[in-house]
Formats: structure tokens, sequence, C-alpha cells
């Protein structure tokens, strides 16, 4: 199972005239990361970078004047999605924008079957709140010290590994079957591999009890005659 965790950074809050400047993405088999990052800057064209947004991303109208626009880089962007899940925190927000950016040059939305929202999710999970990445990063301890700023693939990054979290932790992975033929799938299974070989043993440990040990228990198991409950079972072998 592929799933693409994601962010973008937009120009500012309105999907109907801001623009996305950053998109990242990791791709995820069977939630594990397989290595494979998406990190692209737009040039949003005459829309300029919002005082607020840029307080928050730091990305100016100077260093996105040499970026490829949208229309250049969404087939990039969707081979990379495949037919992977989009997931995102508080995706409403960026699908909104993603769509918005489709719909501009022409092509059809991504639809709402195909998104996870981990927002909704730790919502879900944690009543209570609060649920920011930061938030969730504190909860599962996840080390997030060197977010200074918002960027779209240290986010997505970040959100990975809450989404695992989340989820279940890595031990999600374990029961799932290894006859998966793709490159990405291979090497996470033989990761996984290593690790159960690693916790089986070929015979059990030899006993750790001394004879004299085991003679103070069957004295005590004596004392307490047939009606107690260590009498039912034989000691193994």
């Amino acid at each position: 199972m592929r799933e693409i965790i994601f962010d973008t950074e937009t120009t500012g809050l309105d999907n109907r005239i801001d623009r996305i400047i950053e998109i990242g993405g990791i791709e995820l088999f069977n939630h594990f990361p397989t290595g494979r990052t998406l990190h692209i800057y737009i040039s949003p064209g005459d829309q300029k970078v919002h005082p607020d947004a840029l307080a928050v991303h730091g990305i100016t109208d100077e260093f996105l004047k040499d970026k490829r626009p949208f229309a250049d880089v969404a087939q990039e962007i969707l081979e990379f999605f495949g037919d992977g899940k989009w997931i995102a925190h508080n995706a409403t927000f960026d699908m909104g924008f993603i769509n918005s950016e489709l719909a501009r040059i022409g092509l059809p939305s991504i639809l709402p079957e195909r998104v996870t929202d981990t927002l909704s999710l730790a919502r879900r999970k944690n009543p209570m709140g609060p649920n920011s990445l930061d938030a969730l990063c504190r909860r599962y301890g996840i080390d997030n010290s060197h977010r200074t700023k918002h960027g779209a693939l240290l986010d997505s990054e970040l959100l990975a590994e809450v989404y695992i979290e989340m989820i279940g932790g890595r031990q999600t992975a374990l029961g799932l079957g290894t006859s998966q033929n793709n490159g990405a799938s291979r090497q996470n299974n033989e990761a996984l591999d290593i690790v159960l070989v690693a916790l089986e043993r070929p015979r059990p440990l030899a006993p750790r009890l001394s004879e004299l040990e085991e003679q103070a228990h069957d004295a005590l198991i004596s004392k307490l005659g047939q009606k107690g409950i260590w009498a039912k079972y034989d000691r193994p072998n």
C-alpha cells in the first residue's frame, strides 16, 4: 500500500487567489518510508507572498522568481503521487490549494476518498488536544527542535513519523506479507525479516533455576497438597 505524506506552503490562505509555492512529499510503502521524496518550489506568477505567510515559512518573492510555475511541475507531482493515498495534516487546506491549481490548468481534482487528514485522525485519538504538528511531535516523542519555520519537506518528514505512531507505530507492518514485487517493498520486507529472525530462538533457553531452588519449589508444592493449583501442572523437561 502506497501512501504519500505531503505538505504545501502557499502565498496566503485563500486558494481562490493565493498559490502554492512549495510542496514536499514522503513515500511510504506499508507504513515504512521508502526513501523516495518530492520537493519542489513553485512560482506563484504575479501573486505576492502575504507578510503573514512569509513569517510562517520564510519564502520570499525574490527567492521564487526563477522557479517553475505549477503548470510545468503538475505532471511531476501527479506521477510521484501515482495511485497512492494523499495524506496531509489539515488536508482540507492543502487539497483546496492542490485542486484549485489543477483546475487552473484544466486537470481533474483529486477525489476525497483518496485523501486522509491526519488532523481529523489526531482529533479522534486525542479529543482534548492540542493536535498541531508540533504538539503531536511532543506527544509522540519526535524531535522537532530543528523546525524553526514551516517547510513542506521538513513538515512532511515529521508528519510521516507522527502518522506511523498514530496508526500504531512501526509494529503495524510486522504482520504484512513479503510477496510484493516492487523494489521498495522488497527492501522493507527484508528489513522486517532481519528484525523477525533476530527475535526468534532456535531452541528455548536453558532453565535458570538451580537444583536447590527446584527442590525448594517441590517441597512447597508438596505442602500445598493435591488441591494446590501447581499440582495440576507437570514441570517441563
